[in-house]
């Protein structure tokens, strides 16, 4: 445990903190769960701790919220995690009194009845968004009311209300995943880690039957699974319920299989070191010294020692009644109640809430030029698509792309080039044809280096599944990153850059991407062949959602689907195109996808270096009017490719030889094309 503790402390930046990658500048999250983990040890790491606060302290909004000064400013989620930390580490009332206070002000969207046809929660309840004007979400949720509750305002009507929405938001089966129960009638699945997250936030309500069912979900799933994050997250929660029938030899078992996760993390080479994940394991394996995350009330401690303890805490000498109450009171500001509305507001908008006159008229003007802009854009008069067929997966499928490449290799070449791989990685169930296959990615890797690529990465940033290192594990994209000897990149967890938003359709004055995304040399979309239940079909340009960083717009990155998902869709691919676009087609998915779809074998990988070409190539294939697709016609209009066949010369094989239809929701069946029947969903 030692050398756990001190690989901790010389992850931490040279400014003090940690960020998600031990050669990342400090980030909210990681530098919270650091200094949780090192508090264990406070005299031996007083000076990283103390470096640590000082990070945090950067991240402080004049309005008691705390953000990343180089995010996204809407981002608020860190609010909650930052007073956990501090009323955990010991800081006095003052100081937690004003961040409770911007927290409680913080409130998600409403959610518009209209969506009650397509999930069964309750979307009369508020909980907390992950940025400012958005919906509630699991995780955002969990960690307000955990920390609220920690400084004693467990019965305040904003917490009580959040904990009735995490109640809500269980599933038949036990656990959670991000929000929903159901998308179409179908049931989703639940996620190791927002349900731990869920469970702490919960604890004490033991007697309520969806808690006793998640718990036993999650023993289940710790019981099996190897992923390291699901399971220190696991033994943290399950450690609060170990009265639960089973749970204490599980957690018992746990601290070994923690241990080998641990050791197999550190021998995967295209991992890179994780303050994250590291403290995480620190925490996990010392609950025997005192679980963080237990709230005093719950403690195991003798009920003296325990009683002591909270008389350090600024709010544990009055029962949680009396807080809540003391805070409709308002009692942690003198500053008028108007001005605590406003809280929400955001340090970039002005007391009413609103953008300066000098902000709207700047972006106004922006918004001009980037549409002069868009108007001056060449088109080539042609774009090129190449259609190969393949039988299957263990075809020779680099040979196949080196001569589709043949065609493109003067336009996109990537001799001497930082080259950036971005699959199709959504979720992974072993039943169902979700992701890019590996060995698609294996190809293109073989392609970039023969070509002389300078530099190969894979990256992706799943709005689905937070975890992606489990998600490239299972899928086996791993095994391919460790042949290659190949990095893989998190991309929802990487360094966010700021770019104007060129495609103004969002409402969205900027847009957030992976800086790994952003400078690239070349981008890669590798996307899978898939019908899509909201965007028709998900092919190179939707695959672009991933390049922004889920710590900007959170998960399941709902805005971008609020916003308009075809709106989102173009902003991306104007703002950051790819390069090149190759389609996994070899065995699509119709139906409902992008997850719950049926396969569909199609035999193609097809290949171009005009995104909406590609993709409105690939709707034909799969029998589907691309110009009835709402994100290919916006993009036409903004000049990022060919829609028309007449404008879109094909090479290899032709879309008549190799045209199959694809069943889609019944919403779109008037985007058929030719002649066919309904069958099952479609």
């Amino acid at each position: 445990m030692n050398d756990a503790f001190d690989d901790l402390a010389a992850m931490a930046g040279p400014g003090g903190g940690w960020g998600y990658a031990a050669d990342q500048p400090a980030h909210p999250e990681p530098t919270c769960l650091a200094l949780l983990a090192l508090s264990r040890r406070p005299e031996r790491f007083a000076a990283a701790i103390e470096a640590g606060r000082n990070a945090l302290r950067q991240c402080a909004a004049a309005d008691g919220t705390y953000r990343l000064g180089r995010g996204r400013s809407e981002a608020i989620w860190p609010t909650a995690l930052v007073l956990f930390t501090q009323a955990t580490l010991g800081d006095t009332a003052p100081s937690l009194q004003r961040i409770a206070a911007a927290l409680l002000a913080c409130k998600g969207r409403q959610i518009d009845g209209k969506d009650e046809d397509i999930s069964d929660i309750d979307n009369r309840l508020i909980g907390w968004p992950w940025a400012e004007g958005n919906f509630s979400w699991v995780e955002p949720t969990a960690w307000a009311c955990l920390a609220l509750r920690r400084v004693g305002l467990g019965r305040h009507p904003r917490v009580e209300e959040g904990l009735k929405l995490l109640r809500d938001r269980i599933l038949e089966q036990g656990g959670v995943n991000y929000g929903n129960r159901r998308i179409f009638g179908l049931a989703l699945e639940p996620i190791p880690t927002p349900t731990a997250l869920m469970l702490l936030a919960l604890q004490g309500q033991n007697d309520e039957p969806g808690v006793t069912a998640s718990v036993e979900y999650l023993r289940r799933v710790a019981e099996k699974d190897d992923d390291l994050e699901h399971l220190c997250w696991a033994r943290l929660a399950l450690d609060v319920y170990a009265h639960a029938p089973g749970v204490r030899e599980t957690v018992t078992v746990l601290e070994d299989r923690i241990r080998a996760a641990y050791t197999a993390r550190r021998d995967k080479w295209w991992l890179r070191p994780a303050p994250l994940r590291q403290a995480l394991t620190v925490l996990a394996l010392d609950i025997d010294r005192g679980n963080p995350f237990r709230l005093p009330r719950f403690s195991r401690e003798p009920e003296a020692s325990a009683a002591a303890r909270c008389d350090k805490r600024p709010f544990s000498r009055e029962p949680e009644a009396s807080a809540a109450a003391r805070c409709d009171k308002r009692p942690f500001s003198r500053e008028p109640e108007a001005s605590a509305a406003a809280l929400a507001s955001g340090s970039r908008l002005n007391k009413t809430g609103k953008r300066s006159l000098g902000q709207r008229i700047k972006a106004k003007v922006q918004g001009l030029a980037i549409h002069a802009l868009t108007q001056l854009r060449p088109l080539d008069p042609q774009a090129h698509v190449h259609i190969a067929s393949v039988s299957d997966y263990n075809a020779d499928l680099a040979d196949v792309l080196r001569r589709q490449y043949e065609f493109f290799r003067t336009r996109v070449p990537l001799a001497g080039k930082r080259v950036v791989l971005k699959p199709n990685l959504v979720e992974y169930h072993r039943d169902k044809v979700i992701n890019t296959h590996p060995h698609v990615v294996a190809a293109v890797i073989e392609l970039c280096r023969r070509e002389g690529a300078a530099e190969v990465l894979v990256a992706e940033g799943p709005g689905h599944w937070r975890n992606v290192e489990y998600l490239v594990s299972a899928s086996g994209l791993g095994d391919v990153l460790r042949h290659y000897q190949t990095p893989f990149i998190d991309l929802n967890h990487d360094e966010p850059s700021k770019h104007l938003n060129l495609g103004r359709l969002t409402g969205l004055e900027y847009l957030y991407l992976a800086q790994t995304v952003a400078t690239a040399d070349v981008l890669i979309s590798l996307p899978k062949l898939k019908t899509h239940h909201w965007a028709v079909a998900t092919l190179s340009l939707k695959n672009l959602f991933g390049t922004l960083p889920g710590v900007c717009y959170g998960w399941p990155k709902n805005e971008l689907h609020w916003r308009g998902i075809d709106n989102s869709i173009v902003d991306i691919a104007a703002t950051r195109p790819p390069d090149l676009a190759i389609v996994d087609g070899i065995l699509g998915m119709e139906g409902d996808g992008p997850l719950n779809g049926t396969a569909k074998a199609s035999g193609v990988l097809v290949m171009g270096d005009d995104p909406v070409a590609v993709d409105a190539t690939c709707c034909r294939l799969m029998q589907l009017d691309p110009e009835g697709v709402g994100y290919l016609v916006l993009a036409q209009r903004k000049k990022l490719g060919r829609l028309a066949a007449a404008h879109i010369q094909q090479l290899g094989e032709t879309i008549e030889q190799r045209a199959q239809p694809f069943d889609t929701l019944p919403h779109f069946q008037a985007l058929w094309l030719g002649t066919r029947s309904p069958s099952g969903r479609g």
